[in-house]
């Protein structure tokens, strides 16, 4: 059998029209915008928050609203688009999760991805006002592997939300996580699952060896295993919405996932990173695999932030909150820049 790069390296110019007969030569960095770091579920054998320590409480684990609100300010200003607005399965409540959306929809004026895990349709229902689509967090449609990697965590539900999701006109997007242990026979599969549930986008990942878990002592996926997954998916589905997700230590494979056909990337500490050398180097790669970076990830506008705080109609307490919280994250920005001005 041919290698991932052999194999790439036959398909990769068909990827490359295929992508440029359909879609702009444009690309950008999506932010997932987390709102715990724990989970009710807690078993997936792939996941940082399987790790978390049983002593601490799922609801425990929450960002404070004002950190999340800070952050899709952030994102709205420096271009950046919502790859999904996510966290621990079960952590918030509907009408939690309700209350914060709402607040989400008057910063960005704008409809989001949201990925809760298997969402009933009564509650899609009530999202809809806020919500553009849904994401489910399907990490591999081989079955077997499935209940390996997560096994509180089955399609069915996943899937039923799909069906829902289409009955109300919301668009419907999907994981892939590279390198867990699936086997190129698997493609047809993921081929089959995408035209089942017309899936408008996927996000395709590379295994990130976390530590404490099963996956600790992989390897990661190459660039080219990533990349071959990515090349056959815009090969088969012209039209589809495919995200990359990199690491910071996977930024030097950008323009290949790029060239095979993706739309954007993510999985990049946008806001822990931003203004540093790998910040400057995604955009480099971008500009290589000859595609315009929108938004930035290397320079902070000059606008009145808190004013855009106080345009908004929340509580004199929490737009306080929200204030303190923004300069906190621009302050550590703003040094990332500087640090790079003074070393260069």
């Amino acid at each position: 059998m041919k290698n991932w790069k052999e194999e790439l390296d036959q398909i990769l110019p068909k990827a490359k029209v295929s992508y440029k007969s359909n879609f702009s030569a444009e690309t950008c960095f999506e932010r997932a915008i987390f709102f715990s770091w724990g989970c009710t579920i807690g078993d997936c054998t792939f996941c940082y928050m399987s790790t978390q320590p049983e002593s601490k409480k799922p609801r425990e684990t929450k960002r404070s609203t004002e950190s999340i609100l800070a952050e899709f300010i952030l994102a709205k200003h420096l271009g950046w688009d919502i790859g999904f607005f996510t966290g621990g399965v079960g952590v918030f409540t509907p009408i939690e999760l309700e209350s914060l959306l709402e607040k989400i929809y008057e910063i960005t004026g704008e409809k989001i991805w949201l990925s809760v895990g298997p969402v009933p349709k009564p509650i899609l229902e009530k999202y809809l006002p806020y919500i553009k689509g849904v994401v489910g967090s399907t990490e591999t449609i081989n079955l077997e592997l499935h209940k390996k990697v997560c096994p509180s965590k089955p399609l069915e539900p996943y899937e039923r939300m799909f069906i829902a999701a289409s009955e109300l006109n919301l668009d419907k997007a999907m994981t892939f996580i590279v390198g867990m242990g699936e086997s190129k026979e698997d493609l047809l599969l993921l081929k089959e699952f995408i035209t089942k549930y017309n899936i408008n986008k996927i996000h395709v990942y590379g295994l990130i060896p976390q530590k404490d878990t099963m996956f600790e002592n992989y390897d990661k996926p190459s660039n080219e295993e990533q990349a071959w997954w990515i090349a056959n998916l815009r090969i088969a589905f012209p039209g589809l919405d495919i995200q990359c997700g990199i690491w910071e230590d996977r930024i030097d494979r950008v323009s290949l996932l790029l060239e095979a056909g993706s739309n954007s990337i993510s999985k990049f500490k946008a806001t822990k990173l931003f203004g540093t050398s790998k910040a400057l180097k995604i955009e480099k790669q971008a500009k290589k695999a000859g595609r315009i970076f929108k938004g930035t990830l290397t320079e902070i506008p000059e606008i009145g932030w808190e004013k855009e705080v106080e345009k908004l109609s929340f509580t004199p307490e929490l737009k306080e909150r929200i204030k303190s919280k923004l300069n906190t994250y621009l302050d550590s920005m703003r040094k990332n820049i500087k640090t790079i001005k003074v070393s260069s």
